[in-house]
Formats: structure tokens, sequence, C-alpha cells
């Protein structure tokens, strides 16, 4: 909290009178304008207790949210404000930014040309900058001679994406300028003991990613050159992303998170340069992290394509895996992560490119009980007994664990506005969080791995999962 004598006047007069809208949207309002964005979010929160309707309040929980990059939150905040006419199109900017910070870019520009459509005062240089509209063709079509067929209908993107709405039919093939400026280059802050459990994920990228680059005149006495790739696999929300930001931010090096939207593109040729262009911004800053989540979505067999196009995106990704020579990707370690491995064309596990698999588990109970340690570390605590909550969490994993601390901490967090302090969190509030959560998707996970290891597991990739499969699971 802020030391501002005018914020602590502020904020002991809201503790006084809890139930003072304009006071606590005023505080709520400075917080959020000098930068304490997780003092802004609870007093809008609490304000929202008082107003639940407060387009105004929401509004700025919502902006609290896009500047804490909680991009998913804002847009769940802003959506019933968002499906009335006429809403204020400042609020259409806002949606803009959170859709951005989520990847989906056609619908950012959506929502931000809609907005300063009606109001150009609302106009975001540094926004509009990172959108990337449809580019007008280069001349105009011929016109249609009277009496001819009917006109030809709207041309299909590759992809099977809808025109964008932007007033634009785009052409067969996209602008040679400006491929891959999505992908930004990173710096992590999270380490390794920042992940609890998983000691073995650790070790085997350790000894495949970070040790090369901590250690290279070793590994160079054994021909062994700093780079590779990784393929992390598991069920949904067992930490792989986080994974992946603490391996960058282990060895110190940049980090470089490959969305969908930052690849593929309507126009044929465009996603093979985009691909290319990510690359090459990880080559330019390495030692260099280049994470791909859902890869299956971008390495998928080709075997199961039936457009020329995709399977060309495929043979550029192995290409740029391989590197233009021996030494182009030195530096640059590539992890990737996806829910279905099964899916990913079998040439990525070739030597030299995705060769080692590396399972991400359900977390047991030790580490469920230092996740749980972690998600808590920041918060008012009383005596916890994390072991508690961890025996009665099994099949959680962090996605699932994360979300039981949310949940405890929103019933904490009202019962403090009432009391006009910060009541610590305790055990059973953990505890009745945790009996009213259910786990995600592991338990449907497991029954579909189990389908590969036992009926389609000949080459034996998939042996790592069979004590899993045989199971509790």
């Amino acid at each position: 909290m802020s030391d501002d004598a005018g914020l602590q006047a502020l904020r002991e007069a809201a503790r006084l009178s809890p139930d003072n809208l304009p006071l606590r949207r005023h505080l709520a309002g400075q917080l959020l304008a000098q930068g304490y964005l997780a003092d802004a979010e609870a007093e809008f929160r609490a304000a929202l207790v008082l107003a639940p309707k407060d387009p105004g309040i929401t509004a700025g929980l919502a902006e609290a949210f896009v500047r804490q990059s909680a991009h998913g939150s804002a847009l769940a905040a802003l959506e019933p404000l968002l499906a009335e006419p006429g809403y204020p199109p400042a609020l259409g900017v806002l949606a803009a930014r959170a859709l951005l910070g989520e990847g989906d870019t056609a619908r950012a520009g959506y929502r931000y040309h809609e907005a300063i459509s009606r109001d150009p005062s609302v106009a975001d240089a540094d926004l509009a900058a990172r959108l990337s509209p449809p580019p007008a063709p280069s001349h105009a079509a011929p016109a249609q001679p009277q009496g001819t067929a009917d006109p030809v209908a709207p041309p299909v993107t590759p992809y099977g994406a809808p025109a964008p709405p932007y007033g634009v039919a785009p052409g067969p093939v996209a602008p040679a300028s400006g491929p891959g400026a999505s992908a930004e280059v990173e710096h992590s802050k999270l380490s390794f003991a920042d992940v609890a459990g998983m000691d073995a994920v650790k070790e085997a990228l350790r000894v495949k990613l970070l040790l090369p680059l901590q250690q290279p005149e070793l590994f160079a006495a054994f021909g062994k050159r700093a780079g590779g790739g990784v393929l992390l696999y598991g069920p949904p929300g067992a930490g792989k992303t986080h994974l992946a930001r603490a391996a960058a931010g282990e060895l110190g090096a940049s980090f470089v998170n490959v969305g969908l939207a930052d690849i593929l593109d309507m126009y044929i040729g465009s996603s093979e340069r985009n691909l290319r262009a990510t690359f090459d911004l990880a080559r330019r800053n390495r030692p260099c992290v280049l994470f791909f989540d859902e890869v299956d979505a971008l390495a998928a067999r080709r075997s199961d394509m039936r457009q020329a196009h995709t399977r060309q995106l495929v043979n550029q990704f192995l290409a740029e895996l391989d590197g233009v020579d021996q030494h182009a990707n030195e530096g640059v370690l590539v992890l990737a992560a996806t829910n279905a491995p099964w899916y990913v064309d079998v040439a990525f596990r070739r030597p030299g490119r995705f060769d080692q698999p590396v399972f991400v588990p359900p977390p047991d109970h030790a580490a469920r009980a230092a996740i749980l340690r972690i998600l808590c570390r920041d918060k008012p605590l009383a005596e916890m007994d994390f072991d508690a909550v961890a025996r009665i969490t099994d099949h959680f994993v962090g996605a699932d664990l994360k979300g039981v601390v949310d949940r405890a901490v929103e019933a904490k967090l009202h019962q403090s506005i009432s009391a006009g302090r910060a009541i610590p969190l305790t055990t059973p509030d953990l505890l009745a969080a945790a009996q009213s959560v259910r786990p995600t998707a592991v338990r449907e996970w497991m029954a579909t791995a189990r389908n590969y290891v036992m009926h389609a597991n000949d080459s034996g990739t998939w042996d790592e999962l069979m004590p899993w499969v045989k199971g509790k699971w």
C-alpha cells in the first residue's frame, strides 16, 4: 500500500464508512490512477458489492484486470456491458486491449474500430499500432460486365475464417511486409523455485536446455551445442506454460511466448512467413527460450491434413527447427507444450527436433501442498495446514488448486469488507473451497492416454505413461 498521506486518509475513511459508495469509488479510482493495481482491484470489488450493476465500477475493475494482464477476467467483467446496445465506446477500446492480450487480434481490431467509429476521441495510438487490420488490395477489381453470371461469392480464407469486418475483401495472397510482429520478447521473473514438485521434469530441462548454456566448455568437449527442443505434454492445467517461463527465468534468458494468433493468418504463405519471423526474433535475442503453446495446432500429422497450405506450415516448422546451418539455432531453446502429443507429426520427434518428449504429470500429495504454499505466500495467513488441503484434493492440477485459493480468497474478502479490516486466510477456508470445486479434465485426459498407451504404442513412444494409466486413474 502507498505511503501517500492522501491515499492513507481515503483508505481510513473507507474503513470507517464501508457502505459509502462514492468514497469507495473515488478511492478505487485514485489507486488505479497511481498504479496500485491490486489495491484498486480490491476496492472496485468492494464497491461492486454495494452497486453490482454500476457500469463505471465494472469498467474500473476491468481496467485494473487489463493492467495486471488478467485479460480473461477483464472480458468476463465487460461482457454484460458490451451486450447492451449503445455501450460507451471507451469500453470497446478497453475490450480490444483485453482481446489483444488474449491473442484474439481479429476481434480486438473489430472492437477497436467499431468504438472509434462512434467516438474518435477514444482512439489509442499505441493500441492501433499493435493491431493489424487487413491491407487494402493493391488494385481495384474489374467491374462486372452487365448480363454476365452472378457475382462471385466472397473468397474463403485458407483457415476458414470469415473476412474481417473492415469493409475490405482480402485478396488471396498476403503482402510481404511485417509478418510475425505479434510475438514479443519478455524477461521472466520466475525460476524453478516457483515451480512446486516436478523434480524429474525440471532435471530433464536442466540437462537438455539449461546446462549447455551454463557450462558450455564441458558440453563442447562432448560435441553438444547449446540449444535444442523439448516437447512438454500432459493434462490441461498441469503447469506446462508456467514451467516454460520458469526455465527462461532460471537461465536469465529472453522468453518468447508464441500463440496461435501470432502465426496463423488467413493469407496463403503468410503463416509460414510469421513462423520464420518468430524464429528470427528468437535468434536475435539469444539466449532465448522460444515457447509454442498448443503446438499440435501448428505441428499436426500431415497425413490427417486435406489442404496443401497446412502441410506447408508443418514443413516450414520442421525447416526452422533444423536451421539453415548447424549453428543457426544455437542458444535458442525451443519448448513446446500440448495436451495431445499423439496428434503431433512423427517427424517432430526426430533427433535434433523435439526428440525428448517430457511428461508433465498431475501433482502428487507433496507437490499439491507445495503449490498451495506458493499460491498463498503473498496473502494474509493464519497458521496453515497445507497437507490437510492436499489430502482432499486428489486429482487436482495446478490450475484447479489456483481456483481453490481464488475461491477461498473471494469468500475471505467479503468477510474482510464487512469487518473493515483484512481477516487472515485459514485452513478451514481452503478446505471449504476445495470441497466446492471439482477437478477439471485430468480423468478424461488419462482415459484418452490409456487408449494410446494400450492400443497404439507399438513404437514404445508412450511407455512413460504406462505407470500412470495402469494406476488409480
